[in-house]
């Protein structure tokens, strides 16, 4: 009998051989992504009205095609390892992935349900108060966004009416889309078959936060105070962790996809109301305060169920902080496995940065 395989051993190789499948696939969406970056400038002007909201379409499209096309990829040219490393029964990756976009007509209702709570109960408030004791994030995200920009692909900003409103009827969805599918679809489910759910949560949520404080890199956010970014990484990845282990307990994409688009049609009014001049006192009292109150209709009608739900996540959460019984943790294994979680999420996310942003 060969060595035994010490717990920290067990952790690091789990751990590389994710990333590595994350890098077949960054691989691959990169390569796809070559198509819209640069074939439809040539086919449609990149100034007419339909360029962004048909860009941001294709990447969409273009990402739900590729990921199961590399997994399976991945899946061959792992097989080997593939057998000794998943946690659980791994029958086809790239089935797995579609299967997240499933609805049925007895789950739509359900599925919609947690879609309208995790809208009206995390989204909204969180965007709320931020703007409410940060009204200068307005600001930020206004001047980060750069729609003013010569290569920018939020122009629509800086548009009438009309012609924003036909702009986020497609791109909220489609952004959200494309980052549910990558962060919550890809990341965090295939990562539970590697490493722990708990794990595979942190990771990309980590992940999903420094995607949007990256912005801190970008040539428009120069000489802003960096507290926004901040404020910014502690939202998307405090969201994060709700919506991977929402995606992880039900396996289903449609709520976290549905949520982010409303989220993003609302946020974009509030970013699109301060480019033209009216401070956010408008959203508050038209918009974000209805909302509220129906959030709190929503809350009372539906406390059993979000107590329930609440009780499990935190019961899930402090496992992650309690050592792994599976592989014979220590809690030296144990803090150093949360170290590098942090790490994984930062070395994927600049692979990511590399390829796919």
């Amino acid at each position: 009998m060969g060595r035994l395989e010490s717990p920290l051993q067990t952790i690091l190789k789990q751990r590389f051989y994710f990333l590595f499948e994350v890098l077949i696939i960054f691989i691959g969406i990169f390569l796809f992504m070559l198509i819209p970056s640069f074939l439809l400038p040539f086919l449609i002007d990149s100034k007419s009205v339909i360029f962004e909201p048909l860009y941001y379409l294709l990447r969409a499209v273009i990402l739900i095609a590729t990921i199961p096309l590399f997994l399976y990829l991945a899946t061959l040219v792992m097989e080997k390892q593939r057998k000794k490393l998943i946690l659980k029964e791994d029958i086809s990756p790239s089935r797995n992935f579609l299967s997240l976009f499933k609805i049925t007509k007895k789950n739509f209702k359900f599925q919609l349900l947690y879609g309208v709570l995790l809208l009206f109960l995390v989204f909204i408030p969180l965007d709320f108060f931020t703007y409410f004791f940060s009204p200068d994030m307005l600001s930020y995200t206004s001047v980060v966004l750069d729609p003013a920009g010569e290569f920018s692909l939020n122009s629509y900003f800086n548009e009438n009416y009309s012609i924003f409103l036909f702009s986020i009827i497609i791109i909220p969805l489609c952004v959200a889309v494309y980052e549910e599918s990558l962060v919550r679809g890809f990341f965090t489910n295939r990562g539970s078959d590697y490493v722990n759910e708990m794990s595979a949560v942190i990771i990309t949520s980590f992940f999903f936060g420094l995607g949007h404080f990256a912005y801190v890199f970008g040539g428009p956010s120069l000489g802003l105070p960096i507290i926004f970014p901040i404020i910014w990484f502690l939202q998307t990845f405090f969201v994060g962790i709700i919506l991977a282990m929402v995606v992880l307990r039900k396996h289903w994409i449609f709520p976290a996809i549905f949520a982010h688009t409303l989220n993003n049609v609302i946020s974009s009014h509030s970013i699109w109301n301060y480019i033209n001049g009216q401070n956010f006192s408008v959203m508050t009292i038209f918009i974000y305060i209805p909302l509220l109150v129906i959030g709190i209709i929503l809350f009372i009608w539906q406390f059993s169920r979000i107590k329930e739900s609440l009780s499990i996540g935190f019961k899930e959460f402090k496992t992650y902080f309690e050592r792994d019984k599976t592989i014979e943790e220590s809690s030296s294994d144990a803090i150093i496995r949360i170290l590098l979680d942090f790490l994984f999420g930062l070395i994927i996310f600049l692979i990511g940065l590399a390829t796919v942003y």
